[in-house]
């Protein structure tokens, strides 16, 4: 407890063993919406066993971008749909060049994702037949993505498909990959 009386929720490290202890806030960032744009102050956190600091940023923000997460995910879909990079960033009213690095990134990505998301719906329902294979990494990353989104709303209750995908990912779906080491904003 602390000195008001309130308790502190214990959440474990995601570099070491330790638990995250809440530390204050993060800097204020703007992060644009489908229709707005929203102010986010995430909560800072520091670990009891290796002292580094974390930013705790909400399921519906990804690391780094300045847009959320649904923003994004509409960008995976129209692309997974036949749309061209151009098309999707006039259909969001984004810069091309922001468009074309987020279809890159999750493109690079799109196998360790499918593995990832594929292997969650496993461990979400046992039971779950195999995802269908469609001849593009792209759009069988997106369908292991839906598939995994579905079992953990039948399971913990309904929630967006992306704020699932941004929660499972640590905030890292458009991140490094697991070979390297994401530029952590931390002390």
């Amino acid at each position: 407890m602390t000195a008001r009386g309130q308790i502190l929720m214990a959440v474990d490290s995601p570099d070491c063993t330790g638990e995250l202890r809440p530390w204050g806030h993060a800097r204020e960032r703007v992060v644009r919406d489908e229709s707005c744009v929203v102010a986010l102050r995430p909560r800072r956190s520091w670990c009891s066993q290796c002292r580094c600091t974390h930013v705790l940023l909400p399921a519906s923000a990804l690391a780094r971008r300045a847009d959320t997460v649904a923003v994004i995910g509409r960008a995976l879909l129209a692309k997974a749909a036949g749309a061209g990079h151009r098309r999707v960033a006039a259909l969001l009213d984004r810069p091309v060049s922001t468009v074309r690095g987020w279809l890159r990134r999750f493109g690079a990505r799109a196998e360790d994702l499918r593995v990832l998301f594929t292997a969650l719906l496993h461990a979400l329902d046992a039971s779950a037949a195999a995802a269908g294979v469609t001849g593009s990494l792209f759009t069988d990353a997106l369908e292991a993505l839906g598939l995994a989104a579905a079992a953990a709303a039948r399971l913990f209750g309904p929630r967006p498909a992306w704020q699932f995908a941004s929660a499972a990912s640590g905030g890292l779906l458009l991140g490094p990959g697991p070979g390297a080491r994401a530029a952590a904003n931390t002390s």
